[in-house]
């Protein structure tokens, strides 16, 4: 390794241990990635174009034919088939295996003999058996009402969608996510669409101050209560909530607004159905996935990718892009790759050394793609963003891949939430410790950006509850008209009100909230399954709570847009978060962004008056603070004030800041003039 490697290695991974034991092997991973990448592409082509296999293989247009191409090295034979066949193998839809060694297939058919919105699926034949496939890259998987069967469907209307804003560029300094889900994105018991969302959601994200939309479960999944997790058609988005057309429509008016959208990629695993995903596909269990046991993830029912396989490569790099080039998606949040980049998942290790990141556990092939993952990403569209989800704290995963990191722009900081609801179980509130809110929120990596949060849907799925529900429980159902005065609900009104700015005031990336919980959606998520009936109840969003003029939520909803209006225009994400001061017994803690100051008195009781904070020399008025009657508060602070510093002496020396007067379970923010 050169001196100026070591000199990056060390301002990248800024962690002595890191720098003395481990630079040879991230130096050594890094090898490896470009080993991989010479591998797929032999240095003949960039990677990114290596990263175009859905425009070869799949069904495609031509101008005076189709072409279907498939990769089934164990096939025998494959046939197309479907209405235009009425569903019986004949000679005429019969493909050829055009490469031998590679085992791809072809068949091309006149434009007369297939239609637009007919239903088909592949016949495979294999030594020992045979089986219907849908094709591995379909970009339309539609699903029988009554049969209830999926099959790929011809998708070529007469007119291709017309981009608005073809090239959109997010003008935004830092990510506001708005996690989504289309098919819960309405409050009537069933189905969202695209069509509904687009028409009734994306004003409301806009309105929030929220300025990235992030859509849960898009790829298709046979399951809809896998929350999109058990994906089956990787390149297909689901048609349950619509067409590919109106997702276009939703995409293009979010960019519209000015909104980027990104979407859950899920290459950590996919589902074990055979005749709708890629297990088995062409008769053998070890195609896309590893053989044998290391190919089935049993804690997720699931199938776990050979990510060393030329052909899964391709196949999943060309998922990456795919979705940027056809619907413009603007990047992509990395689920469950903690279960990729370790042989046992992660599971039952508790990461509590180095080593851990660096020894035989470790998958490199899963790292390896990761990291040509994010090449190929940035590559297409330089302004996509990429979050990774993982569980193990694996260093380098937010560095450039330039530094010897892995290349995501983001890493979830899945411990913000953790630490938070272990609060709201097991801790009672008089022993609340700023000091140690103040240290989980802001403990992360110097080279890396995170995106900090509250709550994601992970939070409530069945089994837990939102944060809203666990401070205020069945008393939301009564208790919270805007008349109403019950203890329950005004302290869970005034503690949302303060966690969730106390998580994104000291956020260093970016921030994320779920539909509905910026307002304090109640109860938990619960896709309809056998064990409830098959109900939608809790599988939607009660938009009617903030919505009718007479309840709490509405003020939750207004001071978290407030807020975050306050922090997008002085850019308080992007200016260091520096500690100004504290007090444990007294529950009290400051800390500065830019110009902006954040006071937060956590106290659930005392009410302090010309309470002293030590803050910079200057004159500092006041923008907002949570005891608004517009927030759910008791106007106890008198607004527009404007607070002069000062210096007190004492026998340790002197002190400058403000004197204010701080009622319990408030939070302001104050701005220097």
């Amino acid at each position: 390794m050169t001196a100026t490697q070591k000199i990056r290695l060390t301002k990248l991974l800024d962690d002595q241990i890191i720098k003395n034991y481990f630079a040879n092997s991230i130096n050594a991973r890094q090898r490896r990635a470009k080993d991989t990448e010479y591998r797929l592409t032999q240095n003949t082509i960039p990677i990114s174009d290596f990263a175009n296999g859905h425009e070869y293989f799949g069904l495609h247009k031509k101008e005076d034919h189709w072409v279907l191409r498939e990769w089934a090295p164990h096939a025998s034979e494959i046939y197309m088939y479907g209405d235009f066949s009425k569903w019986k193998n004949l000679p005429e839809f019969a493909m050829k295996k055009i490469n031998v060694m590679a085992g791809i297939w072809e068949l091309k058919i006149p434009l007369s003999k297939i239609n637009h919105g007919q239903l088909y699926k592949l016949f495979v034949k294999w030594n020992g058996g045979c089986g219907e496939r849908i094709p591995a890259y379909a970009r339309r998987v539609v699903q029988d009402d009554h049969t209830k069967i999926f099959s790929a469907q011809i998708w070529a209307p007469k007119e291709n969608y017309t981009w608005k804003i073809p090239d959109f560029k997010p003008e935004f300094k830092f990510p506001l996510i708005y996690e989504s889900h289309i098919g819960m994105g309405q409050e009537k018991e069933g189905v969202g669409t695209y069509e509904g969302f687009r028409i009734n959601i994306l004003p409301r994200i806009k309105k929030a101050g929220y300025n990235t939309l992030q859509i849960m479960a898009l790829m298709e999944h046979p399951y809809y209560g896998s929350f999109g997790y058990h994906v089956s058609n990787f390149f297909a988005a689901s048609s349950r909530f619509g067409t590919p057309e109106e997702l276009k429509h939703l995409i293009d008016d979010a960019h519209e607004m000015g909104i980027a959208v990104i979407m859950d990629l899920v290459h950590s695993h996919s589902v074990k159905n055979e005749s709708e995903g890629l297990s088995r596909f062409d008769g053998t269990p070890y195609q896309y996935f590893h053989d044998g046991a290391r190919g089935e993830h049993h804690a997720w029912d699931s199938r776990c990718f050979n990510y060393g396989k030329t052909e899964v490569l391709h196949f999943l790099l060309s998922n990456c892009r795919f979705w940027l080039d056809e619907y413009k998606i603007d990047g992509y949040r990395f689920d469950g790759i903690t279960s990729m980049m370790y042989y046992d998942h992660g599971l039952g290790t508790n990461f509590s050394h180095y080593d851990c990141y660096f020894d035989s556990s470790v998958d490199e092939d899963a790292v390896a793609y990761l990291t040509l993952a994010n090449k190929v990403i940035h590559a297409v569209k330089p302004a996509a963003t990429t979050i990774a989800e993982d569980v193990s704290g694996m260093p380098g995963l937010g560095a450039p891949i330039a530094d010897g990191g892995i290349g995501f722009d983001y890493r979830l900081s899945l411990g913000i939430p953790d630490f938070w609801f272990n609060y709201f179980k097991k801790v009672s509130d008089d022993h609340w410790n700023v000091e140690s809110m103040f240290y989980e929120l802001t403990n992360r990596r110097s080279d890396e950006k995170t995106i900090s949060y509250v709550e994601c849907h992970d939070q409530a799925i069945v089994g837990s509850k939102t944060m809203a529900f666990w401070l205020m429980d069945a008393n939301m159902y009564e208790h919270m008209s805007k008349i109403d005065t019950d203890p329950t609900i005004d302290r869970g009104i005034a503690l949302h009100k303060m966690i969730r700015l106390m998580t994104m005031s000291t956020a260093n990336g970016g921030y994320l909230n779920f539909m509905g919980n910026e307002f304090g959606h109640p109860e938990w998520i619960d896709f309809p399954r056998e064990g409830n009936n098959w109900s939608y109840k809790y599988a939607r969003r009660q938009w009617s709570l903030a919505d009718n003029g007479f309840l709490k939520f509405e003020q939750l909803g207004s001071f978290d847009r407030d807020v975050l209006i306050l922090i997008t225009e002085n850019e308080a994400i992007n200016h260091f978060c520096e500690k100004k001061y504290t007090h444990s017994d007294d529950k009290i803690i400051a800390f500065s962004r830019g110009k902006l100051i954040f006071i937060y008195n956590f106290h659930p009781v005392n009410s302090v008056s010309d309470y002293f904070i030590d803050i910079s020399r200057g004159d500092y008025k006041l923008l907002l603070d949570s005891d608004r009657k517009i927030y759910g508060g008791h106007e106890r602070i008198a607004q527009g004030q404007l607070f002069k510093t000062s210096t007190k002496k004492n026998d340790k020396g002197s002190r400058t800041g403000i004197t204010i007067y701080l009622p319990s379970r408030t939070c302001m923010i104050l701005k220097k003039e």
